[in-house]
C-alpha cells in the first residue's frame, strides 16, 4: 500500500507527522515530506486513521 499526498492541498498541519512520525515530518521550510511511501499492510487501518484525520484531505492510500 501507498501513501500519496496532494501537495496542493497540503498545508502542513503536522497532524500527519503527529500520528505517523516515522511515516512523515515537516522539512526545515516546514513543508510535508513523505519518508516512506511504501507502508506496511499491517498498518492499514493506522493509515487509515491518519488520512481521515487530515484537515484539508490531502492524503490518500494507493493500492498497488
Amino acid at each position: 500500500m501507498r501513501i500519496k499526498a496532494d501537495f496542493d492541498l497540503c498545508e502542513s498541519n503536522a497532524v500527519c507527522v503527529g500520528m505517523a512520525p516515522d511515516v512523515f515530518e515537516l522539512d526545515d521550510n516546514d513543508y510535508l515530506v513523505i519518508l516512506t511511501e511504501e507502508v506496511d499492510e499491517s498498518r492499514r487501518e493506522e493509515m487509515r486513521q491518519v488520512v481521515a484525520s487530515c484537515p484539508r484531505s490531502a492524503l490518500s492510500i494507493a493500492e498497488d
